[in-house]
């Protein structure tokens, strides 16, 4: 990504991180969806420039032809982007395009009117309700201190407890401790919700405060790594992976499969579909649907099993 901004004119590329800064300050997009579109349109507007044999300006970029979306889309099939990520590159050049017609007055239907790639969502693969508990009481032995295998288990615990994302859990502060009966939590775009916190979580966390040999002072991060810095995502990425070896789960066993077993088990038990959608802090209902196709899929495998064919 880097190589690519300097091959941008300088207007093409401040005009991009005006909008970036946009989407960061004014819609709340996370750091790592501006990371994403900033790589996603800035090949574009490289492909774009090199294309159309000259740099352009947002009016050229905002009216696009349908030929040269064509050729865009099939050099980033050329180099091996799956239908996904393509779909997504596309939403982003799609956003910043109506941004440039804004500010250009330019016609921007062709690129708006673009068609994403259709590919096949993959379901959330959820740990059984077994799996889940022995994931929890498995992540982190093999650690040398006693503290650290109890702040894994306390991330762990938060994940599936409470169906944080890792990177939320990792971005409380010692002003979450000890953990109330409900937590505000702010995921992605900066959205808010409230979760209940049960009373297994709140066990755990205070079980690893007790032992943490550095103080949870309110401005610094709840889960502290060896050195006392924050808790890079990998080291409980790694922690999972050799526990679920350890346990004999499949590679599927990751910090998020723990976040889908909790959506996935609470709507087995009943819970509402809404609920979970808000709990989970999901911008779209359609997002927290895929979880009952995962539940449908679980009732016919136990069927196959109980009447198999002859």
């Amino acid at each position: 990504m880097a190589g690519l901004i300097p091959f941008l004119a300088p207007a093409l590329g401040q005009a991009l991180a005006d909008w970036l800064a946009q989407l960061a300050a004014l819609e709340g997009a996370a750091p790592n969806t501006i990371a994403a579109y900033r790589r996603d349109v800035a090949r574009y507007l490289a492909f774009l420039a090199q294309h159309q044999g000259g740099a352009g300006g947002l009016a050229r970029v905002a009216a696009t032809t349908q030929a040269d979306l064509r050729a865009w889309m099939a050099e980033e099939r050329a180099r091996g982007l799956s239908s996904r990520s393509l779909a997504r590159a596309l939403s982003a050049v799609k956003t910043f395009t109506a941004w440039a017609a804004d500010r250009s007055e330019a016609e921007p239907t062709t690129v708006l009117s673009a068609r994403s790639p259709r590919y096949r969502r993959t379901l959330p693969r959820p740990l059984s309700e077994d799996g889940a508990s022995a994931m929890l009481g498995e992540i982190g032995q093999d650690a040398r201190e006693d503290w650290i295998i109890a702040r894994d288990t306390a991330i762990a615990t938060l994940l599936y407890g409470l169906g944080l994302r890792i990177s939320e859990a990792l971005a409380l502060t010692g002003a979450d401790h000890p953990l109330p009966q409900s937590l505000r939590v702010t995921g992605k775009g900066g959205r808010t919700r409230i979760v209940p916190v049960i009373p297994a979580a709140a066990e755990a966390v205070a079980a690893y405060a007790a032992v943490c040999p550095y103080d949870l002072v309110p401005s610094e991060p709840l889960f502290r790594g060896a050195r006392g810095g924050a808790v890079n995502p990998r080291l409980i990425q790694a922690a999972m992976e050799r526990a679920r070896l350890r346990l004999g789960l499949p590679a599927s066993a990751t910090p998020h499969a723990l976040r889908h077993s909790f959506a996935t088990h609470l709507l087995a038990a009943g819970g509402d579909l809404r609920a979970i959608q808000e709990l989970l802090g999901h911008a779209s209902l359609s997002t927290t649907q895929g979880y009952t196709a995962v539940d449908a899929a679980r009732l016919m495998e136990v069927y196959e099993k109980a009447h198999p064919r002859a």
